[in-house]
């Protein structure tokens, strides 16, 4: 099985900064794909970025040059670095991510808990 743990969410104010980090772990082989994803209170689950190899990382145009995502192989885990935080950003935020778990498998969809962020003065 395969686990994926989110950590660094919290309260901070607006334009603060929060880094997420988002740790995979258990029966790996490959992860193709991290995507992080966020819920607002009372909304549906929107994506807010995502990195995958060969393409540049992809972002919503909500956190285009405030958030910056990225990802370290080495350690099977995700980044979500948040600048100029802002009020709209609250929302409980979940990492994605596509993984191999063996070289013959399929590659599968995951999910982590979430972290709630909360931008609030």
């Amino acid at each position: 099985q395969v686990q994926l743990v989110e950590s660094g969410g919290g309260l901070v104010q607006p334009g603060g900064s929060l880094r997420l980090s988002c740790a995979a772990s258990g029966s790996i082989f490959s992860i193709s794909a991290v995507g992080w994803y966020r819920q607002p209170p009372g909304k549906q689950r929107e994506l807010v970025a995502f990195i995958t190899s060969g393409i540049s990382p992809n972002y919503a145009d909500s956190v285009k040059g405030r958030f910056t995502i990225s990802r370290d192989n080495a350690k099977n885990t995700g980044y979500l670095q948040m600048n100029s935080l802002k009020p709209e950003d609250t929302a409980l935020y979940y990492c994605n991510a596509i993984v191999k778990r063996t070289a013959g498998d399929y590659s599968g969809s995951y999910w982590g808990q979430g972290t709630q962020v909360t931008v609030s003065s």
